[in-house]
């Protein structure tokens, strides 16, 4: 089982919670919140990463960093994408330097 196939498993599980009972999902109550509310959760979880990035726990680091690809997944479903896009984009910089691809999208 590669780890992709992992993410490919979570977001099918995100996809099949968007419309399940709020009472009995995390998922759904974050879709019916809106989008605001997702965004609003990733910037939480990211700042959360920051923050434990700058102790010496990595296994909290790490905790996090699956707490900011989970709301990300989620957010992504919300604009009808999963992790193949992510993945697809990463592919096409592959053995491009940094610079250059950085210049190439024009500074964004």
């Amino acid at each position: 089982m590669t780890n992709d196939a992992v993410l490919s498993r979570l977001a099918a599980q995100i996809e099949a919670r968007k419309q399940a009972n709020t009472e009995n999902s995390y998922v759904a109550g974050l879709f019916a919140a809106g989008e605001d509310a997702i965004l609003q959760k990733v910037g939480e979880e990211s700042v959360e990463f920051l923050l434990a990035a700058k102790g010496n726990d990595t296994k909290h680091l790490v905790a996090e960093a699956a707490d900011v690809w989970f709301h990300m997944l989620v957010l992504m479903s919300h604009k009808g994408l999963g992790p193949d896009d992510i993945l697809k984009e990463l592919i096409s910089r592959e053995g491009v330097s940094g610079l250059a691809e950085f210049a190439a999208r024009g500074n964004d």
